[in-house]
């Protein structure tokens, strides 16, 4: 899909301070300051619209949501959900996952979700997956012992190829499903790309997985 420059939008973005964090790095092992409390953070790596993780932030009202979304014209769709239906929980970040490093503690990230990530297909574009080996060491150190990752695709080769690296990397699976909507969970929250995949007659993919440390 192409994406469709918004030249308008970081302005836009940073008028809205309240939810747009500018400079996160600010905020690396102060996030409860900025939350105001001392709820677990979960965050989504690709957020996309900001469909899963505004319906997260509603069905969870006692849990802090970061949205991370590296195109700013894509992210700004979320800032505008929330500037019209205000959600306190929910903070937007434009930033590269390989630097999440410099904007977290350990153990500052309670959970991580990734849904729907770009499958780079090829194999010599492997290590732009979001959960190639790279990733998951820097989400092991945002995470405390025994973290999660939670993940979603429609495709059935990332899915495969992610279960391959998160078990050569020593995690170990507690909850899997090749086909989730076929007895969707209740508390299931459908991102938009699930809900049109879904719609296609597509199984939906979904695990999570546990660091072994």
């Amino acid at each position: 899909m192409r994406l469709r420059h918004k030249p308008w939008a970081l302005d836009y973005m940073k008028e809205q301070s309240s939810i747009y964090i500018a400079d996160p790095s600010t905020l690396k092992g102060n996030w409860s300051n900025e939350f105001k409390n001392d709820n677990p953070i979960y965050i989504e790596v690709g957020s996309g619209k900001g469909a899963f993780i505004t319906g997260m932030a509603i069905q969870y009202p006692d849990v802090n949501f970061v949205a991370i979304e590296l195109f700013e014209s894509v992210a700004v769709a979320i800032v505008q959900k929330l500037v019209e239906e205000p959600l306190a929980n929910v903070r937007v970040l434009t930033v590269d996952a390989k630097d999440l490093r410099d904007f977290f503690e350990k153990g500052e990230v309670a959970r991580v979700y990734l849904n729907f990530s770009d499958p780079w297909p090829k194999s010599r574009h492997a290590k732009r997956r979001l959960t190639y080996k790279t990733f998951l060491s820097t989400y092991e150190d945002i995470l405390p012992d025994k973290g999660q990752i939670h993940f979603k695709t429609d495709n059935r080769k990332l899915f495969e190829s992610s279960l391959m690296t998160m078990s050569a990397y020593g995690m170990t699976f507690d909850w899997m499903s090749l086909d989730l909507h076929a007895n969707e969970p209740e508390n299931n929250v459908r991102t938009e790309y699930e809900a049109r995949f879904s719609a296609l007659g597509q199984p939906i993919y979904r695990m999570e997985a546990t660091y072994d440390n």
